[in-house]
């Protein structure tokens, strides 16, 4: 797994570190943050979005990551596009990885 570090939380002392990398091979953001509480999963387990099933899979989970952290999340988004440009250009696919003529 060839993770790329992007940037971790300005603010981050010893103990406490928001991460960001980027997956590049896996088209993958990776994101290290803190763990939420009880009643902020429970509100996320139950927001309805349309052709959802309700609740978190188990295989899922979320993560709080801080608004300070914005210009490092816009910094992973444009280095996985970079990427996907950069494979498309390889293998004829565009920045979203579709081949020319699909749908």
């Amino acid at each position: 797994m060839q993770l790329r570090f992007v940037g971790i939380d300005p603010e981050t002392g010893t103990s406490n570190s928001p991460t960001v990398w980027v997956r590049e091979m896996a088209q993958e953001l990776v994101f290290q943050g803190w763990k939420a509480d009880t009643e902020l999963e429970e509100e996320c387990a139950t927001f309805h979005l349309p052709g959802h099933a309700l609740g978190i899979p188990s295989d899922e989970t979320v993560v709080r990551i801080p608004f300070r952290m914005i210009p490092i999340l816009r910094e992973a988004c444009n280095a996985a596009e970079r990427a996907a440009q950069l494979r498309g250009a390889d293998d004829g696919s565009d920045a979203h990885g579709c081949a020319p003529g699909d749908a």
